[in-house]
């Protein structure tokens, strides 16, 4: 009888563990999916069909599939992997499984029978993606400029009231009211019967916060030389630093300069889609930059931030006074940033004609703020926004 009862009880008793098990499973799912998105994040920033996209879509990734851990057992096989006399000790191999199948991605060889890894392409939200992207990255040496005239603005909660709209009321307050109420009145702190004097409102104002400006300077080479590959690595880089600038800052504009033999200011839209043709004057584009800087934007009431995307190559005679402006506009702006793009699969500097960034690197007197990065790969799109926008300096 006692046996039966012990057994009754057992089978009677809630695991409350087993009903979260989905709970559980859901965010285990979600972290192993956002652990795949940064283990990958080098190659989904320089994505294609993310660059081209108008930026609302859902990033496809593959991933694993979530097995749980189970014994599995084959009828077929007389002899069991993993089956012993129970003589074995601990660190004894018992037996190898055979050989697994080779398929492209193993080698040359024949086909094989055995099963492969399951994958699945999870969907990711874009602005999930964004935030894992820029949850490390800020504008460098953000400084306190002069304040502009149009502040952002925020709400703020700042008081409470007895009257007002139900929208605003607030209920914890409302709580600790009726229950001091009835504990005055009955000497039983309790929450009910609620009348007219519990109710709490809250009021708000709008808090006018002001924010140091900034503006950024997009400069790209649209010439012969900037290639198909060398145009996409230019576009994915400023794809995802309009992207940041505007996710993570309110008062920062941004000005877009394209630039072959001669520069112009350019729309957004003409900026992401404009052909390539002519030689290259790099000159040009750092004088237009300063002429901007000097005529809308002054150093003294703005944080500047001039990034240039470029393959290196330079009309020769152009040099020293690419050299020159470079130098200014260190001394100008808050940063400098230089990005070199070489051939596809170039694998370092050997297979690039472009050596400014090399000029600049051997030629530059003021170092100090100045970054130049070379990138030959798509994945080097990931790298270069870290080191552009990694935190340092000086923060607003």
């Amino acid at each position: 009888m006692s046996n039966e009862l012990q057994i009754s009880g057992t089978i009677q008793r809630n695991d409350w563990s087993l009903q979260r098990k989905g709970i559980i499973d859901q965010e285990r799912h979600k972290e192993r999916v956002k652990e795949a998105v940064r283990k990958n994040l080098g190659s989904i920033v320089s994505n294609e069909a993310i660059i081209l996209s108008d930026g609302k879509r859902t990033v496809k990734v593959p991933i694993r599939s979530l097995d749980e851990y189970k014994f599995r057992f084959d009828h077929r096989k007389k002899k069991q992997v993993g089956t012993g006399d129970g003589k074995t000790r601990v660190g004894d191999v018992i037996a190898r499984e055979g050989g697994q199948g080779q398929g492209p991605g193993r080698g040359a060889g024949p086909a094989g029978q055995d099963a492969g890894a399951e994958y699945y392409e999870a969907e990711v939200d874009i602005d999930e993606l964004a935030a894992l992207i820029f949850e490390d990255l800020q504008l460098p040496f953000l400084e306190d400029k002069a304040k502009k005239a149009v502040p952002s603005k925020t709400t703020r909660f700042n008081e409470i009231r007895r009257t007002g709209v139900f929208s605003n009321l607030d209920k914890r307050r409302m709580i600790l009211e009726n229950i001091k109420r009835n504990a005055r009145e009955s000497n039983e702190p309790r929450f009910g019967n609620v009348r007219k004097e519990d109710l709490r409102f809250k009021t708000w104002e709008e808090d006018k916060r002001y924010e140091s400006n900034a503006v950024v300077l997009a400069l790209m080479d649209v010439s012969g030389s900037m290639g198909e590959f060398k145009k996409y690595i230019a576009r994915s880089f400023f794809f995802w630093m309009v992207r940041f600038l505007r996710t993570k800052y309110d008062n920062v504009e941004i000005v877009f300069i394209s630039h072959h033999t001669e520069a112009k200011e350019v729309s957004e839209e003409q900026f992401f889609t404009q052909g390539e043709s002519g030689g290259t004057v790099v000159s040009s584009a750092y004088q237009l930059a300063l002429d901007i800087i000097r005529d809308r934007y002054r150093p003294s009431d703005w944080n500047i931030y001039p990034f240039h995307f470029s393959d290196g190559d330079n009309y020769y005679s152009d040099n020293e006074e690419a050299v020159r402006l470079a130098d200014e506009l260190i001394r100008t702006c808050n940063l400098f940033g230089y990005g070199e793009i070489g051939e596809e699969g170039g694998g370092g500097y050997r297979r690039s004609s472009g050596a400014l960034l090399s000029i600049f690197n051997d030629r530059l007197r003021r170092k100090e703020r100045f970054i130049g990065v070379r990138i030959d790969d798509k994945e080097d799109v990931y790298p270069a926004l870290k080191q552009f926008f990694g935190r340092r300096g000086v923060e607003a």
